[in-house]
């Protein structure tokens, strides 16, 4: 075989597994299956009307805008219907996941044979009518889109966006130990970067209680419009690639009808065999391994068993296919007439009955009930989620000896918390992170569930290594491939949380907007159940980078939420311990949200207790008395804060205020939710315009320190009474290795310049704050002088508490702590 040979999609089946399974009328069933598959992907395509051709096509039997693709379809549809050869023989627990763009095709037309669409959807039934409403549906307003979307049944993975598709299967087979994730890789999804590090899913997949994932790298040579690279290299050097992955590759190559049958049926039956003899092993055993675990990789013409060529353009086995093959039908009447001679050649007359029902051997060739792929509930994972066993979280209360003079770790204390909480749900629940769990002070939870690694280990690895074939902590460097297992993990029924530096989400905010648009579409289908959050806590914050420098300073994450559906997302910012565990608390409970909380993983002032805690988490903002002089009064101005560390300097600066001007009414508000800020014709969260005024004021300045940009707040208050009067600090892209308040000073977040914008705010103070405010900005001075001479911020800034009455109000307000 020469090598251009090698790499030819066309001819007799070439395999690496040899053999001949099917009988000749096994053949021809098959053959018939996959005629009326790539039928129904083209009816899909192009009929609203005439759905089996029983009259000459027409240009009106068209639809108006033509929309779909064509050309992974036949090669997807032969993989689904080879494999359901191998459910039904081996009663195995599998489903599909489609990874090419735009594969619905391929997954409807399945389920519609399958008679899963037509239970799932009865008026999209097994007859003339159902399938001409079926075809028109098919991206089409009000129907179902091109990706394999939440509406379609058995799946959890849409693919509008590639390179998740091997990370969300993985996902979905942790802890689901009988469970197979057959995925089809598109030779274009294959050149994505989350997409090359999801193929070392197989160092964390433990063959005793996990399932498998069976890949079938599909190429059909095209993207859109350019040769795909793994198409265009050799077979020795594809072997090489995935063999360097870790993987055992097995052949399937050509477009000969009958021998790719034959070889597709030998080839899948082996790599069940393989797959099920190393969980065999190892579960008899009790001994985990990691076994070379079987792929294929099916080389077919892209668009396969269309027209080779049209006029003289090649169409099939070229990227033409790749989309709506003859994009003309409506006016150009020789297409026409090559898009109906193309129809009929999959014979809808004989594989179709006098009534539309499709008559190709489903009894004989499809698995039946929960055991058809797009049946199979582990694609609808709320149906079988478990509720999480919770621990008490009053009972992991930070104690405060003194509001705003105790100092302890948030982070460390509710790393206590999760561990027990593993203990609990050891089949369940997992932790997600790139290689930073011990660094965002979460290592505590390794006494419940260490580290999952399935490579070698060295003896060093003992002395704080925190590695086990049995863990259920996911760890590797690729943010995509974390967050993609935590996906395919939830939507399979289970529960998770992923941790990661603040700075670095931003790899995966495509991701989770993708996530956040399933789970929208979710809320809309009546058949979809509810699966657990995604819940994303961010640390490291930008607040805090001392050593890391500018890179690592950008808390813009929280823009890129924001801008989801107000259904589904929820922010918190809790500016404590106690609150971060009553946060933590109901985000792991919720469900159908990406909920993402923002806390400090360093040491720093504590203020609520328990019971305050979670009194101020319930109502999501409030006023804290215990820094506030203004009881049953108008306050001079409002300090308010969002997120632990502008909390601080929030309250350093109203202390500095206080000192100047003892007699200054300060109303100090803290919020955690912080949807809370915007208005509710716009979130469920919002406050009324009435509960705003009675925190804010609608005439007072009001000075909001903010975890984040500050044009956040702006956008979210504009409609807010008194919008005008607030001004925002916060993070203004201006950094350096820099201590923590010199940062914040470059930022104008800082204790002195807040308290100066509050004198310039008040300007019933006239000149007697001049002297306060030059006092402010000599401190300020010196506090930079300080940084750098010693490259630490003075203890004054880093030891500050709150040392004044804890009962400011001159009234009968309660001590928050």
């Amino acid at each position: 075989m020469t090598e251009a040979e090698s790499i030819s999609p066309f001819g007799k089946a070439r395999s690496t597994v040899k053999g001949n399974p099917l009988s000749d009328d096994e053949v021809e069933k098959y053959n018939d299956f996959f005629k009326a598959s790539c039928y129904l992907a083209l009816g899909m395509i192009y009929l609203q009307k005439n759905p089996l051709l029983r009259e000459p096509l027409q240009k009106d039997h068209l639809k108006g805008r033509l929309l779909g693709h064509f050309g992974s379809t036949p090669g997807q549809s032969f993989a689904w219907m080879h494999f359901n050869r191998v459910i039904r023989k081996y009663d195995l627990d599998a489903y599909f996941v489609s990874g090419p763009g735009h594969g619905a095709p391929a997954v409807l037309a399945q389920s519609y044979l399958e008679g899963v669409y037509s239970e799932v959807y009865p008026d999209k039934s097994q007859d003339i009518e159902g399938l001409q409403k079926f075809f028109k549906h098919f991206s089409f307003p009000g129907g179902i889109g091109s990706h394999a979307t939440p509406e379609t049944p058995g799946s959890i993975h849409e693919g509008g966006e590639l390179g998740y598709s091997i990370s969300h299967a993985f996902g979905s087979v942790f802890d689901h130990p009988n469970l197979i994730a057959l995925t089809i890789v598109g030779d274009g999804e294959a050149e994505t970067g989350p997409l090359a590090t999801a193929w070392h899913s197989t160092k964390f997949l433990n063959p005793i209680t996990d399932g498998a994932v069976l890949p079938v790298l599909h190429l059909n040579g095209y993207k859109i419009n350019n040769p795909t690279i793994l198409s265009r290299i050799s077979h020795k050097e594809l072997e090489q690639l995935f063999v360097g992955y870790g993987w055992e590759p097995y052949f399937v190559e050509g477009d000969d009808i009958n021998t790719m049958h034959q070889a597709m049926a030998a080839t899948f039956e082996h790599c069940v065999k393989q797959i099920t003899e190393y969980q065999k092993q190892a579960r008899d055993s009790g001994k985990a391994f990691r076994p070379r675990w079987p792929m294929v990789i099916l080389r077919t013409p892209k668009g396969w068993t269309g027209p080779r060529k049209v006029d003289d353009n090649y169409l099939a086995g070229f990227w033409r296919s790749h989309q709506v093959p003859i994009t003309d039908p409506a006016t150009n009447p020789e297409h026409l007439k090559i898009l109906e001679e193309w129809m009929r050649s999959y014979e809808p007359d004989r594989l179709f009955d006098e009534e539309g029902r499709p008559r190709v051997h489903q009894d004989e060739l499809c698995p039946v009930g929960n055991r058809r792929m797009s049946a199979n509930p582990v694609a609808n994972g709320g149906l079988i989620k478990k509720p999480l066993r919770m621990p008490d979280f009053r009972d992991y209360a930070i104690k405060i000896e003194s509001t705003g003079a105790t100092r302890d770790g948030s982070m460390k204390n509710m790393a206590v918390f999760l561990r027990d909480m593993m203990k609990m749900n050891m089949h369940n629940f997992r932790l997600f992170g790139p290689d930073e769990t011990e660094s965002n002070k979460l290592g505590g939870i390794y006494e419940a569930g260490k580290k999952v690694w399935m490579g070698e280990y060295f003896e060093e690895d003992s002395n704080g290594g925190n590695l086990a074939m049995e863990g259920r902590v996911m760890e590797m460097l690729s943010e995509h491939t974390c967050e993609g297992w935590l996906e395919g993990y939830i939507l399979s029924g289970r529960h998770g949380l992923l941790n990661s530096y603040e700075p670095f989400i931003h790899v995966i905010d495509s991701m989770v907007n993708q996530h956040c648009k399933w789970i929208e579409k979710c809320l809309e289908i009546e058949w979809r159940a509810k699966i657990a959050s995604l819940n994303i806590l961010l640390t490291g914050l930008c607040w805090s980078q001392s050593h890391n420098g500018f890179t690592h300073q950008d808390p813009g994450f929280l823009d890129v939420v924001v801008n989801k559906s107000p259904e589904v997302v929820r922010i918190y910012l809790p500016p404590d311990g106690n609150c971060l565990l009553s946060v933590m608390d109901h985000c792991l409970r919720s469900n159908n949200y990406v909920n993402v909380v923002i806390a400090d993983k360093q040491d720093h002032l504590q203020y609520l207790d328990m019971n305050s805690a979670i009194e101020h988490c319930t109502k999501g903002i409030g006023i804290w008395p215990q820094f506030s002089t203004d009881a049953g009064q108008e306050p001079d101005v409002v300090m308010a804060s969002c997120g632990d560390v502008p909390t601080r300097e929030s309250l350093a600066a109203v202390d500095l205020l206080l000192e100047h001007f003892p007699e200054l009414k300060v109303r100090f508000v803290n919020c955690v939710d912080l949807f809370k800020l915007i208005h509710p014709s716009d979130h469920a969260h919002g406050l009324s315009d009435t509960e705003w005024v009675s925190l804010f004021t609608a005439d007072k300045p009001i000075i909001f320190n903010f975890h984040s940009y500050p044009w956040l707040v702006h956008r979210l208050t504009y409609k807010r009474p008194g919008s005008i009067n607030i001004h925002v600090r916060g993070y203004k892209e201006k950094g350096n290795i820099d201590t923590p308040l010199e940062l914040a000073i470059r930022n104008a977040s800082d204790r002195f310049s807040l308290a100066i914008a509050a004198i310039d705010r008040m300007p019933h103070l006239k000149n007697r704050g001049s002297w306060a405010r030059q006092a402010l900005l000599n401190a300020q001075i010196q506090a930079l002088n300080t940084a750098h001479e010693t490259g630490l911020d003075s203890q004054d800034i880093t030891q500050w508490t709150w040392k004044r009455n804890g009962r400011l109000w001159h009234g009968n307000g309660r001590n928050g702590a």
